[in-house]
């Protein structure tokens, strides 16, 4: 079967079909009341907002790691724990949002995610070993949650902005993960040398959201439940799981990338906060990635010559930061933040893509966020384990390669112009006597 309309339209049309978490529960759109246009302003800035502290758990502890590892007696071993933790929850946690967002709500479940990113965020502010890990188990199961539900609440509240809002939330997701990288170490400083301290701050702009989410949310009334479907076929299909092991290294590639490479600069004798700052660029430039690389993409007949290139920079820029003069260091950076940026952007469209329908869109992008983050948590807990054996970096030239071999094997099958074969089926429900 092959991919039809959807691989010759633009973004937009890939916009038109982000899922809402919500979807299995209700079939039928829902009719809403046009808010005004402050109300809608104040929204979508709560969006941007919440999508912004999205990222910073993983950055923020990044910046710091060596005055974490002193400040916390924590080994090399300890430290690769750490930042594989968050990466675990995501794909642990994520299977929950549908159900809470069935259950509750999006809205609700979305202001009980910024409550618990808060607090996960503010208990790494003490100089506790188990608050510290319990911290950021916490922050990574809330943004595990987020991560799914954000995109379809975009969706369906910004329909006639769906392109723009989305470009806007992407932005937002770099530009938090890039502050935390860039800011974290000059906010140390500030903070008389304090690492946790450091860390903690990042609850303060959560907190902010939280505040203007409050309201929007109180308001709501519980959405009627409706018929549902499930979905057949999907884990028989190999199709799946390749856009799912996809998925899976190219998150390992990049989270490696946010828990390391400031660490990594440093070893190679830049200081913390020029490196911090080198891979705020690099994050920056992800985000810009991020809305170009779809709209080529999409125009292609399929997506396997873009998933080659983009792979090809990553991993060569990711050698040249290792091991390349640091004059040109920057040059790398842009490079790099280029071809993970597009990555990232091309596994989400590549979830549309592949999907027949926007339910069987819904559990694949599930199965890929699921199954690919809990494999993308071995990319920054093998580099870690490998410093601590070697004491350099060096040989995790070596794991960035295998990943990008595996991340290109798995990303030529899913960029083929073919659909999943799942389909999906409508629940019968009984009446109510």
């Amino acid at each position: 079967m092959t991919a039809g309309p959807e691989s010759s339209r633009p973004l937009l049309a890939i916009d038109d079909q982000l899922i809402d978490a919500e979807i299995d529960s209700a079939p039928q759109p829902r009719v809403v009341t046009p808010p005004g246009a402050a109300a809608r302003l104040l929204l979508g800035a709560s969006l941007v907002l919440i999508a912004f502290n999205l990222r910073p758990v993983f950055s923020s502890a990044s910046a710091l790691l060596p005055e974490i590892a002193q400040t916390f007696s924590l080994s090399a071993t300890g430290i690769g724990l750490l930042t594989t933790l968050p990466v675990v929850c995501l794909g642990a946690f994520s299977p929950l949002a549908p159900w809470l967002a069935q259950k509750i709500g999006t809205e609700r479940t979305l202001l009980g995610v910024l409550a618990l990113l808060m607090l996960g965020t503010a208990l790494r502010s003490f100089s506790s070993v188990p608050l510290l890990f319990l911290g950021t188990a916490l922050a990574g199961a809330c943004i595990a949650v987020g991560n799914v539900l954000l995109p379809g609440l975009v969706k369906r509240d910004f329909p006639d902005k769906a392109a723009l809002m989305t470009g806007c939330y992407t932005m937002a997701l770099c530009a938090g993960a890039a502050a935390a990288a860039g800011l974290t170490l000059p906010i140390e400083h500030l903070l008389n040398g304090s690492a946790p301290a450091a860390l903690g701050a990042w609850a303060l702009p959560v907190f902010v959201v939280l505040l203007l989410w409050l309201p929007q949310t109180l308001s709501l009334r519980r959405r009627p439940k409706h018929a549902g479907f499930r979905v057949e076929g999907l884990l028989r299909d190999p199709l799946a799981w390749q856009v799912t092991l996809f998925m899976g290294f190219q998150s390992a590639l990049a989270y490696s990338v946010f828990g390391w490479l400031v660490p990594i600069l440093r070893e190679r004798g830049l200081d913390g906060i020029t490196a911090g700052a080198i891979v705020s660029v690099s994050v920056m430039v992800q985000a810009g990635a991020c809305l170009v690389i779809p709209h080529i993409a999409v125009r292609r007949p399929d997506q396997r010559a873009v998933v080659v290139i983009l792979l090809s920079a990553a991993v060569i820029a990711l050698l040249g930061l290792l091991f390349a003069p640091l004059s040109m260091v920057w040059i790398w950076a842009v490079l790099q933040g280029v071809g993970q940026g597009g990555l990232i952007a091309v596994a989400m469209t590549i979830i549309v893509l592949r999907s027949p329908d926007a339910h069987v869109a819904a559990h694949l992008s599930g199965m890929a966020q699921c199954v690919g983050y809990l494999l993308a948590a071995v990319g920054p807990l093998i580099v870690g384990l490998l410093h601590s054996w070697t004491g350099s970096f060096a040989a995790s030239a070596f794991l960035f390669i295998l990943l990008g071999l595996g991340a290109g094997t798995a990303g030529w099958g899913a960029g083929r112009s073919v659909h999943v074969k799942a389909r999906t089926i409508e629940r019968q429900v009984q009446p109510a006597p």
